[in-house]
């Protein structure tokens, strides 16, 4: 899976080569074991070596000693280099708002790691190795979530990141932020001393939006295995036809993810199911959109899953500075290989097909409280009138879908000029990354109701019973929310589901996959 391999001390390595979603994931727990390797740090004192000769020679160098940005004509004095680095990072640390998570700030310190072992940027091996004893101390810094607009990468937050390494700012201390300075005191370790050009290295990049994007694709991959199981308990419910999975059907528009999404289905609706034969002789042709159509709704989802998945792993293996080193080639070559858009329209992507995930699933619940859709109660209760069952369980789901639309304006198109019109076009990927976790938020909930919904509904068909797979799904769901009988407080229900999508305890019991 990875050429970042486990050594036999136990520690993970990392070359800036060979980092995966699986194996960045394992990466994120507490006091993670990261080396670098050999090679790597080989590359890293050769790219440092070489533009330390280049300095020495009074050559004028982008970032090591001019000013930044609009101030990239101001020449900076050799004895100032130090001072430049540490003011870079204290005046672009002005991000806002609620903070990352502490997983969400221990994927971007990998992936800074990782990109660094490439030897492009001219750091010493040192300045790596800082943010993996962070990482295996679980010094994690307090970064704010708003302030990147993705241009020259994600330097706000990034700023945040290496203000701490410096022994600045704050970090986290189980819930609570307190002074790094603080930390670092009670773990003795000392904090990074800048040289010439670390400080915009560490800054450079787009590892902000890649390691959220990565943690929402991880959770994207869950809700879409979901999608599939709930989608057919609904289908069993609803007393849907089968017959629109055929694997002949798919063979005739071979797109991947619908031809995995009808092997799902049939593996989820096979024989077995009570339910399933009483109908087998039905008059109807042919169901809802939200139901025959899963296959093709699904499996464009898993399509653009998989694509945006192939570029954030490209991006999370990138050198991602300016200026880069060549030091093999002898050459320091300005560049703007830290431009977030190949990260931000594919993150638009995904959020805009998660929110289609979303909206076929309720209307599928939409389908099981409408009596005019199925043979059914009125909004899944015995006792309609007295009870209102599902209706509002289906307003929720109606209303977060409709929150989605508005999340989904894509913020990649939304470019606005910075720093004096020197970054004139810029990604807005870090926002997009951060609407693509809100987006999973909700679609986690909409399949939550449309658990709730199907599970009741396949209830209200006893004694008939689905497929044994579905059962066991079914049973699963049925030791923390009991059928409804009569009205209750639902949310706690919804809630109670959306922990155990969130908890992936549905994942053993069905054998399927996305691709």
């Amino acid at each position: 899976m990875s050429q970042a391999n486990s050594s036999s001390n136990s520690q993970f390595e990392i070359s800036g080569e060979g980092l995966f979603l699986d194996s960045f994931l394992g990466l994120l727990g507490e006091s993670p074991k990261i080396k670098v390797s050999g090679r790597a740090l080989e590359k890293c004192l050769q790219s440092r070596s070489y533009i330390e000769k280049r300095i020495g020679q009074g050559e004028v160098i982008y970032g090591v000693n001019t000013g930044f940005g609009s101030f990239s004509s101001v020449r900076i004095s050799d004895s100032q280099i130090e001072e430049l680095q540490r003011n870079l990072i204290r005046s672009h640390s002005a991000g806002v708002g609620e903070p990352f998570s502490p997983r969400q700030t221990r994927g971007m310190m990998v992936l800074r790691a990782n990109t660094l072992s490439r030897g492009h940027s001219a750091v010493r091996p040192q300045v790596i190795e800082k943010i993996l004893e962070f990482l295996e101390n679980d010094i994690i810094p307090v970064v704010p979530s708003q302030g990147s607009v993705g241009a020259s990468g994600d330097l706000a937050p990034l700023s945040h990141l290496a203000l701490a390494l410096i022994g600045e700012g704050r970090a986290w201390k189980g819930a609570l932020q307190v002074p790094v300075a603080q930390l670092l005191q009670e773990k003795k370790i000392q904090p990074l001393v800048l040289k010439a050009k670390e400080g915009l290295s560490l800054i450079n990049g787009c590892q902000v939006m890649t390691a959220v994007g990565l943690i929402e694709l991880d959770r994207a991959r869950n809700l879409l295995m979901m999608a599939d199981v709930v989608g057919s308990l609904s289908l069993e419910a609803l007393r849907g036809s089968r017959k629109a999975f055929d694997p002949l059907i798919s063979q005739t528009r071979p797109h991947a993810g619908e031809i995995a999404t009808a092997r799902n289905l049939r593996a989820l609706l096979g024989e077995g199911s009570a339910i399933g034969d009483s109908h087998i002789e039905c008059a109807r042709v042919q169901d809802a959109y939200s139901l025959r159509c899963m296959p093709a709704v699904h499996g464009a989802v898993k399509d653009v899953w998989k694509r945006t998945l192939s570029v954030l792993e490209i991006e999370a293996n990138s050198s991602t500075d300016n200026p880069l080193v060549f030091a093999e080639e002898g050459k320091i070559l300005s560049c703007g290989n830290f431009h977030g858009m190949p990260v931000a329209l594919s993150l638009d992507a995904m959020t805009m097909a998660m929110t289609t995930l979303g909206s076929i699933s309720e209307q599928r619940i939409s389908k099981l409280v409408n009596t005019h859709m199925s043979d059914l109660p009125a909004f899944l209760t015995p006792d309609g009138g007295l009870n209102s069952g599902h209706m509002i369980v289906h307003v929720a789901a109606a209303s977060l879908v409709s929150e989605n639309k508005v999340l989904s304006h894509p913020a990649s198109v939304d470019s606005i000029p910075t720093s004096a019109d020197k970054e004139d076009h810029v990604s807005m990927g870090t926002i997009a990354a951060r609407k693509l976790k809100m987006v999973n938020d909700n679609v986690t909930r909409i399949l939550a109701c449309e658990f709730l919904s199907s599970t009741q509904a396949l209830d209200l068909l006893a004694p008939l019973k689905t497929t044994p797979v579905l059962e066991s799904v079914k049973t699963k769901v049925r030791e923390t929310v009991p059928f409804a009988a009569k009205d209750r407080v639902f949310s706690d229900d919804i809630s109670a589901i959306e922990k155990m999508i969130e908890a992936q305890v549905f994942k053993g019991l069905v054998a399927i996959e996305i691709l």
